[in-house]
């Protein structure tokens, strides 16, 4: 983006992949002269009658469609339960019929039309809040007090008497079921995405090449998060890019609007130093205007969640203010205090399971039910760990004959069809049983139940940037294990423990640990 927006230079060609290669990747090789285009106009045009407002990307509209019927029958729903639970709901009504049918016309009608213009007001059905993160459910929570204050004022100015019992099952009621239709729904979106690549924003990246690579790699870790490049133009000119393969094809000089429109894209993304450059992004934005096209702005700030980053606008100047993670205070106590206490509770409850696999674990080979091994912890303190054995008790003599066959890089040894796992071993690990014990080390203080993985205290390399994970405790589960556990690269591990412990937060433990359900549930990575 150095040069003018409406200037057109050289073009890239599509390069043609060698045979048997993936058809994603191509080679940018060659180029040709594109004729100069008139300039774009820098704004939208004069006529508002003219001007077009719909937006290139509209599976938003359908889905949230769905979500005014399902929060609008969600509280109507809720009031029929709170109803058909409590005989007192019309006090504070004559119980003439007249005043029965303006109570439920309330109770149908109102209310649930009430939530839904709250929930509307709070944004919780803003596109860019929806199908990914907490902040959908985080305004559908700040609008379920908004709707109880609400009613709470209405109550009293009119002086009405309605039964505590009722308006609190209703409210409530209709909090948990509008979650539960968001959860729903948002499932089904993912699950269009992850298997139709349809619900999708189709993005152009513009910056650098490596800039684009890097944020290429960053969105499409996760597919549900309905980001699909489709084509990179880069600013540092045709000769960065010659011969380097890339995920999808790569461009140059070319008019940013009219190759999204091109491409078939309905979003661009300036990465990087692309967007530091004086006057080419808001250039960029009038060009924009009108086009129905979304523009996002990927700083050079990988890795660092939402709530630790703040814009704060200084005389038109936006600075990216970034807070010091949570390492200390409150929220570390009762991150503390909840493990604790869970884990005291989960041992309580789990003894007769933990009877059973130990029967099952000497019936299958006769040696010690538990598996000890030295860990490094919490600021390289070293414990050791608990686990149900799984394999053989000459598993440790065994390994270095087996060493060549290791499918994992890194410091750690895996291998998906181990011999020196015993049947009953396998089913441990496939199902997560075997590190149930673990809550020993959590209510010992050695361990939390949310946290990076305990690395084996003769193997770790805790070296410059990995020992940033000593930082906080090791957990039971972690963000490591709901992203693909064993089937992911060391580098990949690596960068998603550093994650956890800059950004934690006791909502994303909680987050980790509904997740990590679905995982075990699902055998993801377990070997």
């Amino acid at each position: 983006m150095r040069e003018d927006m409406g200037e057109v230079t050289a073009s890239l060609q599509r390069p043609v992949t060698d045979e048997g290669r993936s058809k994603l990747v191509r080679h940018v090789d060659s180029f040709e002269i594109q004729p100069p285009t008139p300039p774009s106009h820098n704004g939208v045009p004069r006529s508002a009658w003219t001007r077009a407002r719909r937006r290139v990307s509209r599976w938003h509209r359908p889905y949230i469609a769905t979500l005014l019927l399902l929060d609008f029958a969600a509280a109507a729903f809720a009031s029929w339960i709170a109803i058909q639970l409590f005989d007192q709901a019309p006090s504070g009504f004559s119980g003439t019929h007249k005043d029965l049918t303006w109570f439920h016309t309330v109770s149908y009608l109102l209310l649930p039309l009430g939530w839904v213009v709250i929930l509307w007001s709070n944004r919780a059905y803003d596109r860019r809040y929806l199908g990914l993160g907490p902040d959908e459910f985080k305004r559908v929570i700040r609008g379920a007090v908004t709707v109880t204050a609400t009613l709470s004022f209405l109550v009293f100015s009119t002086k009405t008497a309605p039964s505590r019992w009722t308006v609190g099952t209703a409210l409530l009621g209709a909090l948990l079921l509008i979650l539960w239709c968001r959860f729903v729904a948002r499932w089904a979106l993912h699950y269009i995405r992850r298997r139709a690549g349809q619900a999708a924003h189709r993005m152009v990246l513009v910056g650098t090449l490596p800039e684009c690579l890097e944020v290429y790699a960053a969105v499409t870790r996760n597919p549900n998060a309905g980001l699909v490049p489709v084509a990179i133009h880069i600013t540092d000119g045709y000769a960065a890019a010659r011969g380097m393969p890339t995920p999808v094809p790569v461009y140059a000089g070319r008019d940013v609007l009219a190759l999204v429109r091109e491409v078939g894209g309905d979003t661009i993304a300036v990465c990087g130093s692309a967007s530091a450059e004086p006057g080419e992004l808001r250039r960029l934005a009038w060009q924009l205007e009108g086009s129905g096209v979304d523009l996002v702005v990927a700083p050079q700030l990988t890795d660092i969640a939402g709530p630790r980053v703040h814009i704060r606008p200084i005389e038109g100047l936006p600075l990216l203010y970034v807070e010091e993670p949570t390492l200390s205070g409150p929220a570390l106590l009762a991150k503390n205090l909840m493990d604790r206490v869970a884990a005291g509770l989960g041992l309580l409850l789990l003894i007769p399971l933990f009877v059973i696999i130990a029967v099952a674990i000497r019936i299958s080979d006769r040696g010690p039910v538990f598996f000890r091994q030295p860990r490094v912890g919490h600021e390289g303190r070293t414990f050791r760990v608990w686990k149900f054995r799984t394999m053989y008790v000459d598993a440790e003599d065994r390994l270095a004959s087996l060493v060549d066959r290791n499918e994992t890089d890194g410091m750690l040894f895996k291998m998906k069809q181990d011999p020196r796992v015993f049947p009953v071993g396998g089913f441990l690990r496939a199902s997560s049983l075997d590190e149930l014990p673990q809550l020993i080390n959590v209510l010992w203080g050695e361990m939390s139940l949310v946290g990076p993985r305990p690395l084996p205290a003769d193997d770790g390399d805790f070296l410059g940037d990995v020992r940033r994970r000593l930082l906080v405790r090791p957990g039971m589960t972690g963000l490591w294990q709901v992203s693909g556990r064993s089937d992911l690269s060391w580098d990949e591990s690596v960068r998603l423990d550093l994650y956890y412990v800059d950004n934690w937060s006791l909502a994303y433990d909680l987050s980790i640990l509904w997740r990590t359900v679905g995982v075990v549930l699902a055998r993801k990575g377990a070997y």
